[in-house]
């Protein structure tokens, strides 16, 4: 046996896995100096370094393995750590304290396992080939994704965290896609009943489809698709490719075949060290069972490594002693939240419930048998309400005198606790397990912006779920210290929209790539920035929004250019200016609604909605409007949307001024106009106001001299009257001062804002902007102008622009290689509108009802 590294001489530690856990480790003995002590070889199967799991989905977004990567190229290198990717230790010889890969022997005198877990595949006859792909490597999905390009329908086994994710990595690939889970409900770890049945409706609206309480007997050939998967009960559902993603298997194998004591559900059995039977072999992460259990998340792996690399160095460590497995998600789209004890298993648990059926939303708020203290929460559909309630479950905080209040809409979440309310030992992020305290005294310790306290505390580096709480807890504190809040837009930019702007335009950046490499931080950005930089670009340079490099920066309305509905349908809104319609035109919205089905009608800004639209009809649809001369109506974008008029001085006896014809200038100029939030303008022929400027961002009001120019009103939440900002204008001057208006709005409103929130909140309010715009008082007025004639002069329909382009029309198939509708989906009528109904074959007869 080989004895331990003598006086003086470096101790031999050898980490098997380089997967988030194992990373953390290395990450934690390099800040801890450990390389003076330590001679550190790490050992990969997969040919990549460690790379970000919890946002594996991204890779087919656009995300390659650089982008993914947890550090950069050298990291390991230039720390004196020795790597060695692809190469799988085949063997662990306790005996003679070695490890063994296919290259050779290597002797250790310390061995940490963090070789995570594998997929679960159950034996099913015919599963191999494309019946047989997984959804846990790069690796993994580089298969799925050949498999996907020969196939128009995917399923996916398992309907719980990976699987869901699996599911929509599908749909992203332009397939149809299923999921199968054997249990009754979706995620039936984290949710309840109720939960489950507001997830599963939520994303069966997204198109997804859903089938519980099935189990996979055997695949055999399909008449249709490739594979058919046999159901116990005799069911069966045909595909193209299946994915298990039926949980996961700690990978114990090396553990287990040297001798190692394996917990009965699998795992290394660890202690409160994480030290396995072995004294010298430690296990941490998904390998690893402390106390009969195995945590599947990152932040318990994240605390193993933490007190592991304590306790090597010698260091005071921290006990292991279970973890936290709360967890905020979103999941194709859909937000879930599941706190603590989520089942009310708790002896004397009660709870509160808020069930909207309409919306397929469910929230449960699971409390003490003393009704004073939080156990646990579900949420589905909205988590605006997750970071309070975790707070009131991890600290103990009593609740309010009505508990259901926190869970009851609110038009924003539950009420905050504010940041002053929680104690120094409340967590913020569970991932490093930072607490509020910790954030504190690294403000106090010199760190000024949200990234150092990030760099320095490595909160909200993790799943990244605790952001908003951590920057919520940074501004509070710098605040009572008295320092100015830095306003970055998120971790990534340490910049506000404002000033991402100014770089935007300066430097001619056309894509969100090239702003991150010049001013951001990481590597793909995150839900924050990508909305507000895409609507940056699109302001300043006014490119179709389609174009590869721009469509993974929108929401799910701009990215298939339609409002989605409440039922996962679109509406198609077509542009009608000034509400000025021909006869031939309405004809053809009777025509195009009858021969689609779709239900219509009128709106508040004078156009024609046609509600109902399945995805792959919408490229359909709109050939026949743009074809009849129609164009986009932007409703679904957060840009200008219409310009309501009154008929004015052309037909009504009290009309001043041709309110149609300026409507008509105004629309045609700022249509495509991209802007923080949406825009809507109003011209009416005289004082009577039947256009109802008053209420609109923009609104023009005739007078017998010419025309007076509101500004900064809006309807909706916080309704708000425009101001008046100037009178008697004539034409030309009215549209500049527009120009000029919106422009300045667009360069220094924050993300998000509406005209009204950024008049309120201008210093020196509306006398500060008439200086500005009507003095020029920043010598802004002439580039004001000419950034507006520049988007005006890019204008192009993003309608006709993707209808000519074959690559970009592909995202309407809902199968990749068939033009066709999904045949399981079926449409029944409520007061003339179009709702989907189950597929027929899971429709009962009367007899059958009966």
């Amino acid at each position: 046996m080989k004895a331990t590294a003598s006086s003086g001489q470096r101790e031999r530690l050898v980490i098997v896995g380089n997967g988030m856990v194992g990373h953390h480790c290395v990450e934690q003995l390099v800040s801890r100096g450990a390389l003076q002590r330590f001679e550190v070889h790490v050992f990969g199967e997969e040919r990549q370094r460690a790379y970000d799991r919890v946002h594996l989905s991204e890779y087919f977004g656009g995300s390659c393995a650089e982008t993914l990567a947890l550090c950069g190229q050298d990291f390991y290198g230039a720390n004196g750590v020795h790597l060695h990717l692809g190469e799988a230790v085949l063997e662990i010889d306790r005996e003679h304290a070695e490890v063994v890969t296919a290259e050779g022997r290597y002797g250790y005198d310390q061995l940490v396992l963090a070789t995570g877990s594998y997929p679960f595949v159950p034996t099913i006859e015919g599963s191999s080939g494309n019946a047989r792909l997984v959804y846990r490597t790069l690796d993994d999905l580089d298969a799925i994704r050949v498999a996907a390009a020969s196939a128009r329908r995917g399923v996916v086994v398992g309907g719980g965290l990976l699987g869901l994710e699996a599911a929509n990595a599908l749909k992203s690939l332009g397939l149809e896609a299923h999921v199968v889970e054997f249990a009754p409900r979706l995620m039936p770890v984290q949710l309840d009943g109720e939960g489950g049945a507001a997830l599963k409706a939520q994303i069966e609206a997204l198109g997804v489809g859903v089938h519980l309480s099935r189990a996979t007997q055997s695949i055999s050939a399909g008449e249709d698709y490739r594979y058919r998967m046999n159901f116990d009960g005799g069911e069966h559902l045909e595909t193209d490719l299946i994915v298990f993603s039926a949980g996961i298997r700690p990978q114990d194998a090396l553990g287990r075949a040297c001798g190692l004591d394996i917990a009965a559900r699998g795992g290394v059995v660890i202690d409160n060290h994480c030290r396995s039977s072995d004294p010298r072999i430690f296990a941490i992460g998904e390998c690893a069972s402390w106390n009969g259990s195995v945590f599947g998340l990152v932040a318990p792996g994240y605390s193993m490594a933490r007190n592991l690399a304590a306790l090597l160095m010698g260091e005071a460590a921290g006990e292991f002693t279970g973890a936290d497995m709360s967890t905020k998600l979103k999941l194709l789209g859909v937000d879930v939240g599941s706190i603590g004890d989520a089942h009310g298993a708790t002896p004397g648990a009660r709870s509160y419930r808020f069930i909207d059926e309409a919306n397929s939303a469910y929230r449960r708020l699971v409390v003490d048998a003393s009704g004073k203290h939080v156990l646990g929460a579900v949420l589905v559909g909205d988590n605006s309400y997750y970071d309070t309630l975790l707070q009131y479950a991890q600290n103990g905080i009593a609740l309010p005198a009505d508990p259901a209040a926190l869970i009851l809409p609110q038009g924003g979440g539950a009420p905050a606790l504010g940041a002053d309310a929680l104690p120094d030992s409340a967590t913020i992020c569970s991932c490093h397990n930072v607490s509020k305290g910790a954030v504190c005294a690294a403000i106090d310790s010199g760190c000024g912006d949200l990234a150092a306290v990030k760099g320095c505390t490595k909160a909200a580096t993790g799943c990244g779920g605790c952001a908003a709480l951590l920057k919520q807890v940074f501004e509070h504190e710098l605040s009572a210290r008295g320092v100015a809040v830095d306003k970055s837009l998120c971790e990534h930019f340490a910049y506000t929209r404002q000033e991402l702007y100014g770089l935007v335009r300066v430097e001619g950046i056309r894509t969100f790539n090239e702003l991150l490499e010049r001013h951001g931080k990481g590597h793909v950005g995150c839900d924050i920035c990508k909305p507000a930089v895409g609507s940056i670009l699109a302001s300043c340079w006014n490119q179709p929004i389609m174009d590869p490099a721009l469509v993974p920066l929108q929401d799910t309305n701009d990215t298939f250019m339609a409002n989605m509905q409440k039922n996962g349908t679109y509406s198609v809104v077509p542009r009608i200016p000034g509400g000025e319609i021909t006869p031939d035109k309405l004809i053809v919205i009777g025509q195009v609604a009858k021969k689609y089905d779709l239900y219509t009608k009128i709106t508040g800004g004078q156009r024609i909605d046609l509600f109902g639209a399945q995805l792959h009809e919408l490229p359909l649809i709109w050939g026949e409007l743009i074809e009849a001369g129609f164009e986009t109506g932007h409703a679904y974008g957060k840009s200008t949307r219409t310009v309501k008029s009154c008929v004015g001085s052309t037909w009504c006896r009290y009309g001043v001024q041709d309110s149609v014809g300026m409507a008509l200038r105004l629309e045609d100029r700022y249509k495509g106009l991209r802007s923080p939030h949406k825009l809507k303008f109003a011209v009416s022929g005289c004082t009577r106001e039947c256009a109802e400027a008053q209420s609109k961002d923009i609104g023009v009001i005739a007078t017998d001299k010419g025309w007076n120019l509101y500004v900064c009103g809006n309807g909706g939440m916080r309704p708000r009257h425009a101001e008046l900002f100037a009178t008697d204008l004539d034409d030309e001057t009215l549209v500049r001062l527009i120009d000029r208006v919106l422009m300045f709005y667009i360069r220094t409103a924050d993300k998000l804002q509406r005209t009204s929130v950024w008049r309120e909140n201008l210093e020196g309010g509306l006398d500060y902007l008439k200086q500005v715009i009507l003095d020029d008082s920043l010598g802004l007025a002439s580039e004001l102008e000419a950034q507006m004639q520049h988007v005006v002069d890019q204008y192009e329909c993003e309608w006709a622009n993707a209808l000519n382009d074959p690559e970009k029309l592909k995202r309407f198939r809902t199968f990749v290689n068939d033009r066709r509708a999904d045949p399981d989906v079926h449409f029944v009528r409520e007061r003339e509108q179009r709702r989907p109904a189950a597929p027929l074959h899971l429709i009962p007869t009367v007899e059958e009802a009966v």
